[in-house]
């Protein structure tokens, strides 16, 4: 009887033509560059909107930072859990105050102002988990953004506001292209960061309902745990380490400009 090594058969390209065939591969990396794409937008969005709204010392604004920037401190496994009890469709909250509301307005039931099953429904499923990542993430793109406005020379300011400039107009062509490389890394660092999304996804739907919510990461951990096919999973990684690597030099490219601005 041969050792393992001697009985074991090397498969050279085999799995990477496997995983080029692979529809399952393929749908996962599909609803990945969905989840990045919508989750990394709508996050960096709201949390410019917000750090320009709380950028000056108004009356509570620490108070709400404090606030804000809590669901950033909770693990991402408990955040999966709260709401998926949160979204349950018998005795979730959510579900309940939706419910009273559509009965309120009736209008409203014809916009979805009803009961549903947000993690069951292969539709709604993936914009639940969007939901949920801009909840926990938003603060990080809010504190990094209010920092960097906070940086930001007052002398230049007010130059453009003596120049007559508005708000609006010392926002679009002052602050914000200033502000341009440190928003570029910050994306990257969250593109990066929700492509290795894992904790959140595996509590609330692991993948499902079907592979309606099956990313790559969960993909290759189904493949090596569930599967046991510890080789096709390793094949699956590569892509995950392609795209890792390929953000991770833009991130080095955006650092000179950086530097730049902050001299």
């Amino acid at each position: 009887m041969g050792t393992p090594w001697e009985t074991a058969k090397f498969l050279g390209l085999d799995n990477y033509r496997r995983m080029l065939t692979d529809v399952g591969v393929r749908k996962s990396v599909w609803v990945t560059l969905r989840y990045t794409f919508w989750t990394t937008t709508l996050e960096m969005l709201l949390g410019i909107a917000l750090a320009l709204a709380l950028e000056k010392p108004i009356k509570g604004a620490s108070v709400f930072r404090t606030i804000f920037i809590l669901p950033l401190m909770v693990s991402p496994i408990v955040v999966g859990l709260i709401w998926k009890y949160m979204l349950d469709a018998r005795t979730g909250v959510i579900n309940y105050y939706i419910e009273a509301i559509g009965k309120a307005i009736p209008f409203l039931q014809n916009f979805g102002f009803v009961r549903q099953a947000y993690l069951g429904d292969p539709h709604l499923a993936l914009p639940a988990l969007i939901v949920t990542d801009i909840w926990q993430w938003t603060p990080f793109i809010f504190i990094i953004i209010l920092a960097g406005l906070q940086a930001l020379p007052h002398e230049i300011m007010e130059a453009a506001y003596i120049d007559g400039a508005n708000w609006w107009q010392t926002t679009l062509r002052v602050k914000l292209p200033m502000m341009l490389p440190l928003i570029i890394v910050t994306l990257l660092m969250r593109i990066i960061d929700v492509f290795r999304a894992l904790e959140v996804i595996f509590i609330m739907t692991f993948g499902g309902p079907g592979r309606s919510t099956e990313v790559l990461s969960l993909k290759i951990y189904k493949t090596a745990f569930t599967a046991q096919d510890l080789g096709y999973a390793s094949v699956i990684s590569v892509i995950l380490i392609a795209i890792t690597l390929v953000l991770s030099i833009g991130i080095l490219l955006y650092r000179n400009p950086t530097k730049t601005t902050e001299g």
